[in-house]
């Protein structure tokens, strides 16, 4: 379904019966609905849930201004996500927030907290951290974007090659890289948009609003799962978020990394409806 709101359109799907507990998947940056593995929504959607995925503003099917022309900060992400709910008729929801997700998902839990039942937070970080520094991104990752000043979008080749660097990096030491069907998801990624390059207006996204601290007056039940060797957002960032939240969830994933391994997703789809129905 196409969704229309504040004046932009947003792509999205569903997994699973309308009346069911409904859950919004909310993805990282640069990320299209297709970070949700088809395999890790039918899964969620198995143990009792109705499931939504959507393309963020940027991605996919779903609003797109050329690189560099975005005007928009984290906040209307989270504005999106209400807009998305007010579509379909859900009146509240579950939110699972990946890496950037996971920062709307937060927004989307203070300001509207009447309209959210729970958050399971993935590979993310605190909203507003006030504490010591948290280790950030690795060394590797960052001399691999540096690559996206020479990038010739026009050669699809070499941007699923880029995009398959990515993939390579984030992925952790639990389970084999594998590179045909990560190939795969890149050619829909691609497939999906007339301007892949946009995706990355997200490096460029900022806060409009002070949220300092504000990850500690969240009071909806959390679920935290954090891959242990992730490097985009190291795992300290996982355990902040859980020490700072009385009663929330931890569980540390071993040998993964900033990803959804295919591996583990009957054991995180367990977690995560387990956390959401009980």
């Amino acid at each position: 379904m196409i969704v229309e709101t504040r004046n932009i359109r947003i792509a999205s799907q569903t997994f699973g019966a309308a009346s069911d507990p409904a859950l919004l998947l909310i993805m990282g940056a640069t990320a299209s609905m297709l970070g949700w593995p088809d395999a890790f929504c039918s899964a969620l959607a198995d143990r009792g849930l109705f499931v939504i995925r959507f393309d963020h503003r940027d991605t996919g099917q779903s609003t797109t201004v050329p690189p560099g022309q975005s005007t928009y900060a984290v906040e209307d992400l989270a504005a999106d996500v209400i807009g998305i709910l007010d579509a379909y008729q859900v009146k509240t929801a579950h939110l699972l927030g990946m890496s950037l997700g996971g920062l709307v998902a937060q927004m989307v839990a203070l300001d509207h907290s009447d309209r959210v039942r729970t958050l399971t937070l993935v590979a993310s970080e605190p909203l507003g951290w006030d504490g010591s520094p948290l280790p950030r991104i690795s060394e590797d990752f960052l001399a691999h974007f540096s690559g996206l000043s020479t990038l010739d979008w026009s050669d699809d080749a070499a941007v699923a090659e880029f995009l398959l660097g990515s993939e390579r990096l984030c992925a952790g030491s639990g389970q084999g890289f594998d590179e045909q069907q990560l190939r795969a998801r890149i050619t829909q990624v691609l497939a999906r948009t007339d301007s892949p390059a946009s995706m990355f207006n997200h490096a460029s996204l900022e806060l409009r609003a002070d949220w300092t601290g504000r990850f500690r007056d969240l009071s909806v039940p959390v679920l935290v799962l954090h891959g242990e060797e992730d490097p985009i957002i190291p795992v300290e960032n996982g355990r902040a978020i859980a020490s700072a939240i009385d009663g929330s969830g931890l569980i540390v994933m071993p040998g993964v990394g900033h990803e959804l391994p295919a591996s583990r997703i009957p054991v995180m789809a367990d977690a995560i409806a387990a956390h959401l129905l009980n």
